[in-house]
């Protein structure tokens, strides 16, 4: 055998003995008058073919519609949660609730949430004038 022989030229058709072998098939059942046969299994064939790619985008669609990405009200960490349920912050695990989008605290009737700030202190002079 002659190694030094560039294999450039070699035609690897291993592949079309099966394809010639499944068209001959499908003309003679076509032929034999089972022509519905090879139409349900190209049915079959399409419908595999096309279903995946039909599935990914309605997934992408009700993701888009389902999912949420908000920020937590108390730690403002940023997450992502389904919408209209009730799950809890992954950093301060606080109870939230995902409405329209937006998480919101989970709190009990007559809880009033307050946000606290701070003020600056402000140091008066007293007068050195005392009134007698």
């Amino acid at each position: 055998m002659n190694n030094n022989f560039p294999r450039i030229y070699s035609i690897n058709d291993s592949g079309l003995g099966c394809f010639a072998s499944m068209v001959l098939v499908g003309v003679l059942l076509g032929a034999v008058g089972l022509g519905w046969l090879v139409n349900g299994f190209l049915i079959l064939l399409a419908f595999f073919l096309v279903a995946p790619v039909i599935g990914w985008f309605a997934l992408q669609w009700w993701l888009k519609r389902k999912l949420a990405i908000d920020q937590c009200p108390v730690c403002t960490y940023e997450f992502t949660g389904f919408n209209n349920t009730e799950c809890s912050c992954p950093n301060c695990g606080e109870p939230l609730k995902i409405e329209n989008g937006h998480f919101h605290r989970i709190t009990l009737p007559g809880t009033i949430d307050i946000n606290a700030i701070e003020v600056p202190v402000q140091v008066l002079e007293e007068s050195s004038e005392e009134i007698d």
